[in-house]
């Protein structure tokens, strides 16, 4: 089992699809409108991000956030390098043997997260 859909309230359909597709690898081709005014777009893996127009300003509680994790360290940090330089504001940023992690904040103030760390026999 695994988790394989996310939902986000989100001010701007549009700008949240760029940044998502931009960043974290989601496909806008396969960006799918429903009656509700969601939109679904899907990454390569067929995760589903679910972007649904808010009609008031989000609030995000102070411990939600979500993560990518990618398979080696110098990814993360191109990641954060890119994020960064395009002005996007790092929460957290740790940089260790064991672990290569940042958050930024997507255009709606959510915590992203995206990491390394040495594979287990649990995953």
């Amino acid at each position: 089992m695994r988790l394989r859909h996310l939902g986000l309230l989100v001010a701007d359909q549009a700008r949240s699809q760029r940044f998502y597709a931009n960043y974290f690898g989601f496909d806008p081709a396969t960006a799918t409108r429903y009656p509700d005014g969601t939109i679904i777009i899907r990454d390569g893996e067929g995760f589903d991000l679910a972007l649904h127009a808010a009609d008031e300003p989000v609030s995000v509680p102070p411990f939600l956030h979500f993560g990518f994790q990618l398979d080696a360290p110098e990814p993360v940090r191109a990641l954060h390098a890119l994020l960064s330089g395009d002005g996007y504001r790092i929460v957290e940023y740790e940089d260790e043997p064991g672990m290569v992690s940042f958050k930024c904040l997507d255009p709606d103030g959510y915590p992203v997260e995206t990491y390394w760390e040495p594979r287990t026999d649990l995953d």
